[in-house]
């Protein structure tokens, strides 16, 4: 495994750019993945890393090295400790990456279970955001431009292997996709006076969220199907988004787990 010990080497140059730039992201194609979970994820689903990176520290633990191991046909590098934590996006780093291409997952022609992502801006709300729209079955993430890049280190560790299993499709136009779908169209908002809980959520479904502070856009708004609120009996006025959209996404699915039996 080759070694990596200064700034001036073009891979880690390359891995730099990779970590800190969604405009990078883009326009290689690639993403970095932290942590084993991460790339076993990948592996799973058929992903196969272009390169894995140890650092100094992660190449000596013995689940890295058992995955160094694993995969002898993909060219390894470790790096110095202290510049692998230049291109790791956590504080204590795993101890090794992964540089995959994106992925492009195909999107069923006539999604029956969708998610309209409208700016959200937090790197942890969105891969959140992602994982739980994985586990409930959606089909397909659709989110504006304004959102945070899907494919940044922070949101695919919070997505913890969300990517490789449902299609995420960035800077959508929301108002064309949510006037072209073929069933329910459902946002959530302060303001409504109906229940989630009033809805018949079995037929297909989209679900809109937004951002964090403003809420989803009145553009967006109007062309709902119809907004709905999420009943609160405590003394709090609302819910972080990826908990709002948690419960309206198992919602659905508890009601079709129901149809089912």
């Amino acid at each position: 495994m080759k070694s990596i010990i200064s700034r001036d080497n073009a891979t880690f140059r390359q891995l730099k750019k990779l970590a800190e730039s969604a405009r990078e992201r883009r326009k290689a194609g690639q993403a970095l993945l932290d942590g084993v979970h991460l790339v076993e994820a990948a592996l799973q689903a058929k992903i196969l890393p272009r390169m894995l990176v140890a650092s100094e520290t992660g190449a000596a633990h013995g689940e890295i090295a058992a995955l160094l191991h694993k995969l002898p046909a993909v060219p390894a590098v470790c790096l110095a400790d202290g510049l692998f934590a230049e291109v790791s996006p956590v504080e204590t780093p795993a101890g090794v990456l992964a540089l995959v291409d994106t992925p492009h997952l195909q999107v069923p022609a006539a999604p029956a279970f969708a998610l309209l992502l409208e700016d959200v801006q937090d790197p942890g709300n969105l891969g959140t955001l992602l994982r739980t729209a994985a586990a409930a079955g959606v089909q397909v993430a659709w989110l504006s431009q304004g959102c945070a890049d899907a494919w940044s280190p922070r949101v695919l560790r919070a997505g913890m292997g969300a990517h490789f299993v449902l299609p995420i499709e960035e800077r959508a136009n929301l108002l064309q996709k949510a006037a072209g779908f073929s069933g329910l169209t459902v946002a959530t908002s302060l303001a409504a006076t109906r229940s989630l809980y009033e809805l018949d959520l079995t037929g297909p479904v989209a679900l809109m969220a937004g951002n964090e502070g403003a809420g989803l856009s009145a553009e967006l708004l109007a062309v709902a199907g119809t907004q709905v609120r999420i009943p609160m009996p405590g003394r709090i006025e609302s819910l972080n988004v990826a908990a709002a959209a948690s419960v309206c996404l198992f919602e659905r699915v508890r009601q079709c787990t129901l149809v089912v039996r």
